[in-house]
């Protein structure tokens, strides 16, 4: 790839894989990366895997899949413009999600309840997991073996215990690419092209959340106004196109005012980031990791981006409709894991999938790989219950 910045991930000079690899002759070690998980049976899960709506509420409402392609389109367009290796955004925005759970974050949290006294569950964690371990197309290891920096970006959360464990098995891999999570224990960043990935997502999920809520009526135009930063691009919009406040044309309006916000929050961002990288003057890579964090919203950005996520968490993520049906989707994954515990040749694995692994992280990863309407057709089958009518 031309035109990279010098502290931009070089694909020449990556810290390698676990396994070595001789190089591809048309692609780079990121570029292949990114077609391993592309064709990967973890990211054909994500067309069926909740993001805020249950896949069965409507044919239009994001899903992990959908999010994690926005998620690559803004990282990518950003990384163009500040000299970023845009490969390595685009893995890292399309592997970010692998490990998430059927029903979003409700999933998650039961998961995590289930599994509290062995080992607890992080979907980040767990993303790694899929392309490390769980991944099996291969003859000569489990997983994609990934280069370091795509892996590295994944891992964007690691609690201390986790991370040392990890430190611990990657010992075993000397010379390679060891230490993926050494800056959950020593303090540190990770990549420009890492640090992007989790801004892309965050203003993804903000904007696509605030459409999709509206969409299915649990948020209304006259809520969304009393956002102040919503507000200000809807106010935008309105003095564009006058005849916005017609009723025909509600949802051009909604759509112009996300693309305004949108718009401005990359912009803002991008500035923000030249910023401080002419303050910080990274020579290279490494100087990254050891600087602050150079990706980032200006402080007034943030602090209306806060003010909007608290919004969205009270009016949508918290709305009654919406806890009902993560409450019945809390159920079924709790239900799910007894169920394999007590009787783990319910879990139809191949041989191979057993690891030398405890029986609950084998319940866990089973579960965590799981499709929302997977879940649901093997949660009537195993109790009988139907809890959603899809």
């Amino acid at each position: 790839m031309t035109n990279l910045q010098p502290y931009a991930c070089q694909p020449d000079q990556s810290r390698g894989r676990r396994f070595p690899e001789a190089d591809a002759p048309t692609r780079t070690p990121f570029q292949r990366d990114r077609d391993r998980i592309v064709h990967s049976t973890a990211f054909r899960r994500l067309v069926y895997k909740t993001q805020v709506f249950i896949n069965h509420e409507g044919d239009l409402f994001r899903t992990r899949l959908t999010h994690s392609l926005e998620v690559a389109q803004l990282g990518r367009s950003m990384a163009r413009t500040l000299g970023l290796n845009e490969d390595l955004v685009e893995t890292i925005a399309l592997a970010h999600d692998l490990g998430h759970t059927p029903f979003g974050h409700a999933g998650q949290d039961a998961l995590h309840e289930c599994m509290v006294s062995y080992g607890g569950f992080e979907h980040n964690l767990q993303s790694l997991r899929v392309v490390d371990h769980l991944e099996a197309r291969y003859p000569g290891f489990d997983g994609l073996n990934l280069c370091f920096e795509s892996r590295e970006g994944i891992l964007k959360h690691c609690s201390k215990n986790n991370a040392m464990s990890l430190e611990l098995w990657e010992a075993d891999f000397p010379g390679q690419s060891g230490g993926v999570a050494k800056r959950f224990l020593q303090g540190g960043q990770p990549s420009l092209e890492a640090q992007l990935c989790n801004l892309a997502d965050e203003i993804a999920y903000n904007c696509h959340d605030i459409d999709d809520g509206v969409r299915s009526g649990l948020l209304s135009m006259d809520q969304m106004l009393e956002v102040p930063l919503f507000r200000k691009y809807s106010d935008q919009a309105a003095s564009q196109q006058s005849d916005f406040a017609q009723a025909k044309k509600q949802r051009r309006w909604l759509y112009e005012t996300i693309r305004l916000m949108l718009s401005d929050m990359v912009y803002d961002v991008l500035a923000a980031t030249r910023a401080q990288l002419e303050e910080v003057m990274p020579q290279d890579v490494n100087a990254v990791r050891v600087a602050p964090a150079l990706v980032l919203f200006s402080a007034e950005m943030r602090a209306q981006t806060r003010e909007l996520k608290h919004f969205l968490f009270k009016h949508l993520y918290r709305h009654q409709q919406v806890m009902d049906t993560m409450g019945k989707a809390k159920c079924v994954v709790g239900d799910l894991f007894d169920a394999y515990v007590a009787s783990p040749a319910e879990m139809h694995q191949d041989d191979e999938a057993m690891k030398d692994i405890s029986l609950q992280r084998q319940v866990s990863d089973y579960i965590a790989g799981m499709t929302d309407r997977f879940a649901l057709r093997e949660h009537e089958r195993l109790t009988g219950q139907r809890l959603f009518h899809v």
